[in-house]
């Protein structure tokens, strides 16, 4: 297994198992979908965004303000639950 490979799995685990359960399905079923095609700048936006508390990853996937590194990430998972329309 190599790095970035090694990197997926663990995102991917991290993201199924947040400590809120509203989130490891949030997360994780978006991570089931999208980790393994992730190229690696993707994944470590990913990762950092996995870094954060699950007060402020809720906080920003309900729309409220976003840093702005994070912003098409979150788009993406948005989009992904069809949240924007």
């Amino acid at each position: 297994m190599d790095g970035l490979e090694f990197r997926r799995k663990r995102a991917l685990y991290r993201a199924v198992h947040r400590g809120t359960k509203e989130l490891d399905l949030i997360l994780g079923r978006y991570a089931k979908e999208r980790v393994l095609d992730m190229d690696e700048a993707r994944l470590a936006l990913f990762e950092q965004l996995l870094s954060f508390p699950d007060p402020e990853v809720d906080q920003w996937i309900k729309g409220r303000e976003i840093p702005g590194y994070l912003t098409e990430l979150i788009a993406d998972v948005r989009a992904f639950y069809s949240l924007d329309g």
